[in-house]
């Protein structure tokens, strides 16, 4: 028997996507804060202090699960939106930059996923929302994105948005994958995850890509994304710093 509400869902859109979660009287939705897009009328919008799951009843509990979201950034609030009317309601969320939502039924991979610590977007209420630390030295060293990740347990449908395009892969045992930290989105708690130096002087100083990278040895699932936001955010800040040889006039400032 589950202990997750059960909700139906749609996913809408192809590169600013979002997702609609039907709730029956009394389902709830859990989200992060700023994921919220439209909801049909007789559901309620509620503040709760944590994720509103099992895992956290008790203030202790939620107060020890609210300091661990600190360390990934997250507020220590979550919303939770309950259908409170007859019939069936609609709420929907919304992707924060142009990428790809991805469902997980957590039921199918037993009851627990590990994601980058940006990824979660919205749950079916009682999908528990903590914090994975990397047990490995060289990944609490050098691991940059992937040290600090989210983990979502339960047996409920979880959401997490990638950036640009999303791959699935399914690696067999012992299959050992060579990943940027900041393409990961998630992947299966089978997946022994580690950081590998990348090697070499010309690497290391004109590579641009990284001293180091994710190696991630199977068996399980990986999800990946093409455009991590760190990624974006460094390109857009790039063309708003200080004048580009490629745009305005061959004289310049002279020219305007």
């Amino acid at each position: 028997m589950k202990t997750n509400h059960e909700i139906d869902f749609y996913i809408h859109g192809e590169e600013m996507q979002y997702v609609e979660i039907e709730l029956d009287p009394q389902e709830t939705a859990i989200a992060e804060a700023g994921a919220f897009m439209y909801m049909s009328d007789g559901i309620k919008m509620e503040t709760i202090f944590g994720d509103g799951s099992e895992q956290q009843n008790g203030f202790m509990g939620k107060l020890f699960n609210a300091g661990k979201r600190l360390l990934t950034g997250e507020s220590l609030f979550m919303t939770a939106f309950t259908h409170e009317g007859f019939g069936k309601a609609k709420v929907a969320f919304a992707s924060p930059y142009p990428g790809k939502i991805i469902p997980i039924d957590l039921a199918q991979y037993d009851g627990k996923i590990i994601c980058q610590k940006d990824a979660f977007l919205c749950a079916a209420k009682g999908v528990a929302i903590g914090i994975e630390f990397q047990r490995k030295l060289g990944t609490g060293l050098f691991g940059g994105e992937g040290f600090i990740m989210q983990k979502l347990e339960g047996d409920g449908m979880a959401f997490c948005h990638a950036g640009g395009h999303v791959m699935k892969k399914t690696l067999i045992p012992g299959e050992v994958l060579r990943v940027d930290t900041g393409c990961i989105v998630a992947y299966t708690q089978q997946i022994d995850y580690d950081i590998q130096f990348v090697g070499g002087v010309k690497n290391t100083l004109f590579g641009g890509e990284g001293m180091f990278f994710a190696t991630l040895k199977g068996p399980g699932e990986v999800w990946l994304q093409t455009l991590p936001i760190s990624r974006l955010a460094s390109r857009i800040l790039s063309y708003g710093v200080g004048p580009r040889k490629e745009e305005g006039s061959i004289l310049g400032s002279l020219g305007v």
